[in-house]
């Protein structure tokens, strides 16, 4: 029995079979948040750096923060973090690749903020956080504080008065300071065990006549460091949960202090294991030097794990989503395999895909004795017999006819050897040497059945349209598909039977398709 047919009988005699699995899956990918009772509204973030278009790493915490805040009925919040015009400098086009690849993941947010829009905020808290004397303008060169801080030793700028501070501090925005003479640091402990956590700075001056940021230019000079924006954001936003890899454990140490110093309230934070994915590069500065010098065809170059070659290959965000929640809020270092996203995928799309016929390096096979024409109908999908089938005439000249095969189909045809072209007839092999010759044996599947007969897959010798395959490793397989390929939709995800899944690119005379997985 067919799975669909197999599923019909549990569902009418055993539903809740399938009840208790859908919920126990579901449990599963989705643990309860820590404290969320706490809270009248739970309230998440998505807050990436714009320099670079999202990876599966990336998917992680855009799913699990979208889906936490869903499954409490919160917010979703999508922050910019830009605030690096010269380090890690934004790109306009990865502001738009990214609420792309929001909106693809079904994760679209409720409110987006952009922190370079946001200057005069963090510009009024350096202001007060100098002004109470928890903070202070440091003019050491830098080398001479990494040796201080080492000691355990404070600076001579960090006992001057919260007046000479903010003096200083308006000289910063005054633009009397270069790049470099400068820096805002935040008070902490200088003998906190961990030398990055002491007096940590919080904004420093960039040369944005040299380095201009895509969206304010040359405006601002003084510019926030990640812990001192993305602290006070996440108070301001109202966040409630971050949830984030552990790799930020010191920069929240360092924020409680900000925290501490203003009398707020830290949010509940959910740090969770690294995710590594076998044979794959998640590293943002590893994919933008690789697209960069050429390495890589693009963004959506197969070899990457980004949101866009990963949608352009055909695996489906939901296959992503179920993925990911297994993985969940686990805090130890995960190493996945590409085999558990086909896995996922393969389950969602099967059922979605229409079947077709593609023969990779093709062979000629030319079969003698056919006694007429013939006329095969294959359905469109197996289980779905109401989409239709594809049709295919086969009219022998002298009983006469040559078919393509796929090249990997030559294992089957030692001579002697009945196989069966699907869908149509039974041949047995005369010669195998170079091109294929065959005779007719006879129409009956019982026959083929009986003699065990290979099932191999076909294109008309007289109608095919040339057909790429680009391969996750960037090669490009070449072969002939069926005629009725030419209706197909760019993005459509499809099944070469006896080949794999892929994804419509482009429809012309030529078919482009980019391999997702067998």
């Amino acid at each position: 029995m067919s799975l669909s047919v197999q599923r019909e009988i549990v569902a009418k005699y055993w539903p809740d079979l399938l009840e208790e699995r859908r919920v126990e899956r579901e449990e599963k990918g989705l643990l309860p948040l820590p404290r969320a009772e706490r809270y009248d509204q739970v309230v998440t973030r998505f807050s990436p750096n714009p320099d670079c278009v999202l990876h599966l790493g990336s998917a992680r915490a855009v799913i699990l923060s979208h889906d936490y805040a869903e499954k409490y009925s919160g917010k979703f919040l999508l922050r910019f973090e830009d605030t690096d015009p010269k380090g890690k400098p934004p790109l306009p086009e990865f502001y738009v690749a990214i609420r792309e690849d929001l909106s693809w993941l079904g994760c679209d947010p409720d409110e987006e903020f952009i922190q370079s829009d946001r200057l005069p905020i963090y510009y009024d808290l350096a202001r007060k956080v100098l002004t109470l004397g928890y903070a202070y303008v440091c003019e050491c060169l830098p080398e001479d504080f990494r040796a201080r801080m080492s000691a355990k030793e404070p600076c001579p700028c960090r006992s001057r008065s919260p007046e000479q501070n903010v003096e200083r501090w308006d000289r910063m925005l005054g633009k009397q300071y270069a790049e470099g003479e400068a820096v805002v640091r935040i008070k902490t402990d200088f003998n906190h065990p961990n030398p990055a956590v002491r007096d940590w700075p919080a904004l420093r001056i960039i040369d944005t006549e040299t380095h201009p940021h895509p969206r304010t230019g040359n405006t601002y000079q003084v510019w926030p460091l990640y812990n001192f924006a993305c602290g006070i954001d996440d108070h301001l936003m109202q966040i409630t949960h971050i949830i984030r890899g552990k790799e930020h454990l010191t920069n929240e140490t360092r924020q409680r202090y900000l925290y501490g110093h203003l009398g707020w309230e830290y949010p509940e934070t959910v740090h969770y294991g690294r995710l590594r994915i076998v044979g794959s590069v998640l590293s943002k500065s590893k994919v933008l030097a690789g697209v960069r010098t050429g390495e890589y065809d693009g963004w959506d170059d197969p070899r990457l794990a980004t949101l866009i070659a990963l949608r352009k290959r055909g695996i489906t965000a939901e296959a992503i989503r179920r993925m990911i929640h297994e993985v969940g809020l686990n805090p130890v270092d995960a190493t996945l395999s590409w085999k558990t996203l086909y896995a996922h995928n393969r389950k969602i799309v099967d059922g979605l895909a229409d079947r077709y016929f593609f023969v990779s390096s093709p062979l000629e096979m030319t079969v003698s004795g056919i006694p007429n024409g013939f006329t095969a109908k294959i359905p469109v999908h197996p289980e779905h017999q109401e989409r239709g089938y594809r049709t295919f005439e086969v009219i022998p000249k002298n009983g006469v006819y040559t078919f393509y095969i796929s090249g990997n189909d030559r294992k089957h045809l030692s001579e002697g050897k009945t196989v069966r072209l699907i869908g149509l007839f039974n041949v047995r092999t005369i010669s195998s040497n170079g091109r294929i010759d065959a005779d007719f044996v006879s129409e009956s599947y019982e026959e083929a059945r009986r003699l065990g007969a290979q099932l191999i897959h076909w294109i008309p010798g007289d109608d095919w349209v040339d057909t790429k395959v680009l391969m996750p490793d960037n090669s490009v397989n070449i072969g002939f598909s069926e005629r009725s390929v030419l209706s197909l939709k760019p993005s459509q995800i499809i099944q070469f039977e006896r080949y794999g899944f892929v994804c419509v690119d482009t429809v012309d005379e030529t078919l482009m398709v980019r391999f997702a997985h067998t």
